[in-house]
């Protein structure tokens, strides 16, 4: 299956205008232009979603089973408080990668957890834009 569902979180719809100097100036559309551009290459497709609300990221999830065979998700402000999220990506067994723009250990401490990585085949963080454009080649590399 060579699909892959993309997640962007809680406001990555204000990149490029939320605290450049953590997040950058590189906007939503301009990572969403990369990463299709990375999968048409590659022969993959992507379903690209962002959402600022914790439950349509769940059902989400909960429904990709069978749809795709691996998830590249940002859960952003999620990534610390979501059990619920961490709960979906265990239950439906696709294979997915954790992606941060900033690298969330060098952050606020209550930033230094992830409850989504225990469930994640792998992260990336702290690479910008970057870590997207890896995150994604690693979730191309896990698809069955």
């Amino acid at each position: 299956m060579k699909k892959i569902l993309v997640i962007h979180g809680p406001n990555l719809n204000l990149l490029g205008q939320r605290e450049p100097d953590i997040y950058g100036k590189t906007t939503i559309d301009e990572i969403n232009s990369e990463l299709e551009k990375i999968a048409r290459s590659r022969g993959v497709s992507l379903k690209i979603v962002q959402s600022n609300h914790e439950g349509d990221i769940v059902e989400l999830i909960g429904k990709s089973r069978g749809e795709f065979g691996a998830i590249l998700i940002n859960p952003a402000a999620y990534t610390h408080t979501s059990v619920a999220i961490r709960d979906a990506i265990s239950a439906v067994a696709i294979p997915a990668v954790e992606v941060h723009l900033s690298n969330i250990y060098a952050r606020e401490e209550f930033r230094h957890t992830s409850l989504i990585a225990p469930v994640a085949m792998g992260q990336v963080s702290g690479f910008g834009k970057a870590s997207y454009t890896l995150g994604l080649e690693a979730a191309i590399g896990l698809l069955k």
